[in-house]
């Protein structure tokens, strides 16, 4: 008797395990549209709560009205006890605690009004107005240390002249000469908004503003013009002095710059920046000496990206750091060295939030999005629980994959497996190629509506994300390679990287596809014509076609030359002609279909039909099919939108990547859209 009970037990655990795998599905383009993740984190001044928002689209398909991502104000407490904080209409942003923690405070535009400072108390009580700016909408905001005033940055003043222009008709726009720049105000903060804040001069363009806990220092982010190229090339961090209001140093910093934070005792900056001018990415820390502006990198060249870092109160920086496709969660003493280092394990920290001695980080996982930890001891406890329908998903294994290239460089990537695994001769496979190239993919959550991810892995495919050269979390070197020669060995990688999973057993190398936006659009084209031999379906979303007409129609040519090119379009005509994908449209034999938002100023919508037109009269024979989508710009933002390219995408695979079968006839025009839409997304 001693002898069976045990084997019963395990017998019924058995069974419920086969119960389960019973009542598992595969993922679906309807589960993507309902996705929930956390946003936005602040931390409590004492550390007890931690306020977040939780970002999410429209379900279309379950007829709610097309529109954009919407964030929703919560409150946690501890694990699993959070609750929401205002009602669900209310789309917010931009959290903080009052310097005393008895509120809350965030940006929201109430009905036609313009964006302000809001506030809502913790312990119960009615939101209410805190500080706005007539006729300009609050774009980000400071609490003083004291809590008795913010500082609020606001949009451009209207030109009333100008606005009965337009009015008239008069509305043309001179192109990047009728700049807005932003302005900075002081308000005072009391039981009713300041009708007259004061005026705060500043240089240039500014984006972000804030103020040490000692309030004697402010901190202004600010670039030459309100052009995206000035911001990626030529931003400057400014200290401000908080009693004159004076400008007393611009930090000198080449290349790119992204967070930057103040030390408690503001005696230093924590500034995450480019090393050079001809780095990718801003991805290294940098210490600065607000007396004297001098600046210290901090494992400059390391093999590793920083993506966030925030100062506990004590003056130690906590710094969340991605190390090829995974992370880690450093704590640094206040001269700068190491206290200690966490390991998330399957986490994925994309963000840090601090307040006294607690930590709390924004994190995802190969089978869930971003959700809310705290650091405790040396584990993280996770507080937040959405998407719980994730239960119901049969998941394919995840995991890094790594392979060495043609010239001998070790290149990583994340790769998900078929659910089952991959039969004999290999499973269809999908290259999900990321942008920028200064962009990594990490080993956590990687389903998105242009990610085929685990709807993909549902459906009989495998995925693998490369890591390629160019990519960020591999150091500086690492992400300079491709620079002076598009395609080699950037483009190069993504060849090698079929062949390894071939080689593994794991792909098919007669139905392999390749799919990404932006410069994965271009690694899409440029897959689907110089390397059309290899892919057997092509999925390009904003991408490149002609690298000389990219030149002049889009908005970033210096970060281009700076960090990609290192030479422009005269330097060289025809080396620039022959690494884009119209040059070798005559080799296009890839099945290819190409989406575009109509307003993308990044990548001109004419780079997609370029590729379109060459390859509809050049090539006749191989599908090809060209959709736009109309008030979309460089990624699409509207539910309906993305709903709808999600689609697309994998009806396209399904028609000529699963089957092998590059001559099938395309698929209708218009997907088949489920009973409970509001409509077509691609009408929207």
């Amino acid at each position: 008797m001693t002898l069976r009970a045990p084997l019963t037990v395990a017998a019924l655990l058995a069974s419920a395990s086969l119960a389960a795998q019973a009542q598992a599905r595969p993922m679906t383009p309807e589960d993507v549209a309902k996705i929930e993740a956390v946003g936005t984190l602040a931390v409590s001044p004492d550390g007890s709560r931690v306020a977040y928002t939780t970002a999410r689209l429209p379900d279309i398909t379950d007829g709610e009205e097309n529109g954009t991502t919407t964030q929703q104000l919560s409150m946690a407490y501890g694990p699993d006890n959070a609750r929401e904080f205002l009602p669900a209409d209310m789309n917010v942003r931009a959290l903080d605690f009052s310097p005393d923690g008895r509120m809350v405070s965030f940006l929201w535009a109430d009905g036609d009004e313009k964006t302000a400072v809001w506030g809502i108390p913790v312990d119960g009580g009615a939101q209410r107005k805190l500080a706005h700016v007539d006729g300009a909408s609050v774009s980000s905001y400071a609490w003083s240390p004291d809590g008795s005033h913010m500082h609020l940055l606001v949009g451009a003043a209207e030109d009333k002249a100008r606005t009965k222009e337009r009015k008239a008709g008069f509305n043309s726009v001179v192109y990047e000469e009728e700049q807005q720049l932003t302005r900075l105000f002081r308000a005072r903060i009391g039981m009713e908004p300041d009708a007259e804040p004061q005026q705060v001069e500043v240089p240039g363009y500014v984006t972000s503003f804030q103020i040490s806990d000692d309030a004697r220092i402010g901190v202004i982010e600010s670039a030459p013009s309100t052009q995206i190229d000035d911001q990626y090339t030529s931003k400057k961090v400014h200290i401000l002095d908080m009693a004159s209001g004076e400008v007393v140093r611009v930090i000198d910093t080449p290349g790119k710059i992204d967070d930057v934070e103040i030390s408690p005792d503001a005696s230093q900056l924590a500034l995450i920046a480019a090393v050079d001018m001809n780095d990718p990415a801003a991805t290294t820390i940098h210490f600065v000496d607000t007396a004297t502006g001098a600046v210290t990198p901090h494992r400059a060249g390391e093999p590793e990206a920083v993506v966030d870092v925030e100062y506990m109160d004590d003056g130690r920086l906590v710094a969340a750091v991605h190390v090829g496709a995974q992370s880690v969660l450093r704590i640094h003493n206040t001269d700068g060295s190491l206290e200690r280092e966490v390991d998330p394990g399957a986490l994925i920290i994309t963000n840090v939030e601090t307040a006294g001695s607690v930590i709390a980080v924004g994190a995802n996982a190969p089978q869930h999005p971003t959700e809310l930890f705290r650091l405790d001891g040396d584990s993280f406890t996770r507080w937040t629980r959405h998407n719980p329908w994730l239960s119901e998903i049969d998941f394919g294994t995840q995991r890094t994959f790594r392979y060495t290239a043609r010239d001998g460089q070790e290149v990583e990537g994340v790769l998900i497996e078929p659910v089952g695994g991959a039969p004999a001769g290999g499973a269809p496979l999908i290259l999900n190629v990321h942008g920028g190239p200064e962009a990594h993919d990490s080993n956590g959550w990687q389903t998105a509506y242009s990610k085929p991810g685990h709807v993909a892995a549902g459906q009989g495919y495998a995925v693998f994300l490369p890591n390629y050269r160019g990519s960020t979390g591999y150091g500086t070197a690492f992400s300079k390679q491709h620079q002076g020669n598009y395609t080699d060995p950037e483009f190069t990688d993504l060849v090698d990287a079929k062949r390894a999973l071939v080689a593994e057993g794991i792909a098919d190398g007669d139905r392999t596809g390749v799919t990404g936006g932006s410069y994965g659009g271009y690694a899409t084209a440029w897959s689907s014509t110089r390397w059309s031999e290899e892919f057997a379906a092509g999925v390009m979303f904003v991408g490149i076609s002609n690298q000389i007409s990219k030149f002049g129609t889009g908005d970033i040519p210096y970060e281009m030359y700076n960090v990609h090119s290192r030479a422009w379009p005269w330097d060289n005509w025809q080396k620039m002609l022959e690494v884009s994908p119209i040059y070798h449209v005559d080799k296009a034999e890839t099945p290819i279909l190409i989406m575009h938002g109509e307003e993308d100023t990044r990548v001109d919508p004419g780079q997609s039909l370029e590729l379109y037109r060459a390859i509809k009269i050049r090539k006749p024979d191989t599908p090809v099919r060209m959709v736009f989508y109309p008030g979309e710009g460089h990624g699409n933002r509207k539910a309906a939108a993305r709903y709808d390219y999600n689609l697309r995408m994998m009806r396209w695979f399904d028609t000529y990547l699963k089957t092998g079968d590059r001559d099938a006839p395309l698929p209708p025009e218009r997907p088949e859209l489920p009973a409970g839409t509001t409509g077509a997304a691609s009408e929207d």
